[in-house]
Formats: structure tokens, sequence, C-alpha cells
């Protein structure tokens, strides 16, 4: 093995450890995905909260810590911390052969990602708004087959149906086209963010039957703001949500009923309740 691909190994290790991963195919699938390719040609900047730092070198082998990557650093979009996204790739119990959908699939790399583990058997369909990151995601993602890129806002397009949507940006809420797209059991992952890139967190949902979702948050997140689906009003609201740090509380999202007693947070026309899925179905 060469230098970076040990770096690689332990990186995989690292990160799956971090995220508590459970699945074995997560750390394989970061062993095995190289993040140069997806990052353009170094030195690179590593985003931290102080501002961006240059890796003052073009060796990959800096890429293989638990760190964000600037893509575009002027408008502060970044290759995300792979540790987070580990968790969430866990969380989201890809099959083999399984329909996903990537909306902000940025350069490509989770989206690489999501591929390896659903298989030339699956398809990905990698939705991106930004026509520089979309070029360079197309460019990147060219050697997979089963994995296509759209020039297009994921918040708008008429969405295949999918067994996982996967959503790399912060919405105030969850899209109905989202929603409606999943299969049976189909998954939804997605940052549930208040303003300003403020801390929220990453909510899976289930659906479990035509109109029934179970839904928990699996980890704190900060992301870039997702256009198309934020609300000024209830990205406010979700401040003192997230504020009260009762998230594990969550157990299912509610659409177009009036919200009960068990509600944890209240949006437009859904909401998060405490109860799950089969009591509110029952």
């Amino acid at each position: 093995m060469t230098n970076t691909e040990l770096l690689r190994d332990f990186y995989a290790r690292y990160i799956t450890a971090k995220g508590e991963c459970k699945d074995p195919r997560i750390q394989q699938a970061f062993a095995t995905v190289e993040r140069e390719k997806y990052l353009g040609p170094g030195p690179w900047n590593a985003y931290t909260q102080a501002g961006y730092v240059s890796t003052g070198t073009s060796d990959a082998a800096v890429l293989y810590q638990d760190i964000l990557i600037g893509l575009k650093t002027d408008q502060g979009i970044n290759n995300g911390e792979p540790s987070l996204h580990a968790r969430c790739l866990d969380a989201a119990a890809i099959s083999r052969g399984e329909t996903i959908t990537h909306i902000g699939s940025g350069t490509g790399y989770y989206t690489a990602l999501l591929a390896h583990l659903t298989g030339g058997a699956g398809q990905v369909v990698a939705y991106e708004i930004d026509p520089d990151l979309s070029a360079h995601a197309t460019s990147n993602l060219a050697h997979l087959e089963h994995v296509r890129v759209v020039e297009e806002s994921g918040t708008s397009a008429e969405l295949p149906r999918s067994d996982l949507i996967y959503v790399s940006a912060g919405a105030t809420h969850p899209l109905n086209s989202w929603l409606e797209a999943l299969n049976d059991r189909g998954r939804l992952i997605f940052p549930l963010t208040p303003p300003n890139r403020g801390l929220g967190g990453m909510l899976l949902v289930t659906r479990v039957a035509a109109n029934s979702y179970a839904a928990k948050f699996i980890s704190p997140a900060k992301f870039i703001e997702c256009i198309g689906a934020r609300d000024d009003a209830t990205g406010e609201s979700l401040i003192s949500a997230f504020a009260s740090n009762t998230t594990a509380a969550v157990r299912s999202l509610r659409r177009k009923t009036p919200a009960d007693q068990s509600a944890w947070f209240v949006g437009a026309d859904w909401w998060l309740s405490t109860s799950g899925p089969d009591d509110f179905a029952a």
C-alpha cells in the first residue's frame, strides 16, 4: 500500500468509529473512494470557525482527516465533515440495488459514496444547482454508469421514486415533493436547520405507510442553506426548538393534520411528534 492508501484506510476506520457506524460497508466505502479525485487540485482550503486555512501542500494525504474542505470559499460551500456523513450513511441503511436521490451533490464525493453503497445494480440521481459544481460532479462521476448528475434544484425538480433521498443542504422544513417521492420504507435524510447556518440536526424520516412517517434526529448539524427549502418564520421558530436540547424525544413526522399534545415542533403543514407513527396510525 502507498502512504496515501494507508492514511485513507486509517481515515476510514477513524471517521466511522467517530460516527459510531455499525455497518462495516461504510468503512469499506470510505477506504475505497478517493477523496482527492473530487476536490480538484491542491493546495486546498480547510474550513475553521475563524476562516479557511490553506493546506499548503498538494499532497492528497492531507485530505484524510475529519475536516471540511472548501469548494467555493467565497460562498462558504464546503465538502462536508466526513464523520457526520459517515454517521448519516450508516443510519440510511442502504441496500444494494436501491434508487438514491442526492440533493446538493457539490463536486460528487458523497455522491460517489452513495453510489458505492448501492452498487452497480442501483441508481443514483444527483442534483446540483450551481453550474460550476455540477460540471465538476458530472466529470468526476463519469466513470460510474449508474450515476446521473442533473444541473437543477432538487427542490423544484420532479424527483424519481426513491428508496433514499439524501439532502446535503439545510432546510427549514421537509418538502412535500421529497416525502411523496419516497418508496415504501423509503428514507429521507436532511439537515433541519435554523437561519444563518445555525445549529440544527440531521433528521431521518422513514415512510412506514402511505401517510405515516417515523422520524428521529441522528446528529447535530450545520449546513449551507438549501435554496427553495427555506422559510424565515419557520427558521426563527426552530432556534428555540433546538435550544431545548430535547431532539431525542422526536419519533414521528405528521403531515396535514392538527398538532396535538405530543408536538415537538409545528410547521406550516407538518409537525414533529414525540409519539411514534404506530401510535398515530392507531
